[in-house]
């Protein structure tokens, strides 16, 4: 199901940097070196995004994560302050499990995912990273993740046929 896509220009965003790396790459005349930033956008209210850029020096390249971060929103349903279901994703060799909780659990999740689902608005989650800890496939994982949430009762009225009010759907 494709969703409508989400202007930036009308939220206020958050921006944070996930990752930041060094590469290199071996010239004739010795080694080029750049930079590759990962960086997490979010407004704390359901709407979330990353952006992975490269440049030669690092203000740049965090600067252009950021843009792609904010060309890339997706919309979070929230049930309070947690998620509505459970999901798992694979990206390549990582898997990124996350699980509603109850209110004050708080957020149960370590690097990558800690940083979109702190984005996202997401107070209360619990989750589990196996496989490989790059940070890119896990935060990929986890926008996909998110992504793969439906709000029960907007689906429930979808898969019957009836239209729900724009603000029921929206609030869930």
């Amino acid at each position: 199901m494709r969703t409508a896509k989400i202007n930036p220009d009308e939220l206020v965003l958050n921006e944070k940097l996930i990752a930041l790396n060094r590469v290199s790459k071996v010239v004739k005349g010795g080694k080029r070196m750049r930079f590759n930033a990962l960086v997490v956008v979010g407004d704390g209210a359901g709407h979330v995004g990353i952006g992975l850029a490269k440049s030669n020096e690092v203000p740049s390249a965090i600067a252009k994560a950021g843009a792609y971060a904010r060309k890339n929103i997706v919309k979070v349903p929230l049930k309070g302050n947690t998620i509505p279901s459970e999901a798992t994703v694979k990206l390549g060799a990582s898997v990124v499990f996350l699980k509603p909780a109850t209110p004050g659990t708080g957020i149960i999740a370590g690097g990558a995912v800690r940083a979109v689902v702190e984005a996202a608005g997401v107070k209360d989650v619990l989750s589990k990273s196996l496989g490989s800890s790059n940070p890119i496939n896990v935060a990929k994982a986890t926008i996909y993740a998110l992504g793969q949430l439906r709000d029960p009762k907007a689906e429930i009225a979808r898969r019957k046929g009836i239209e729900l009010e724009p603000e029921a759907a929206v609030n869930g």
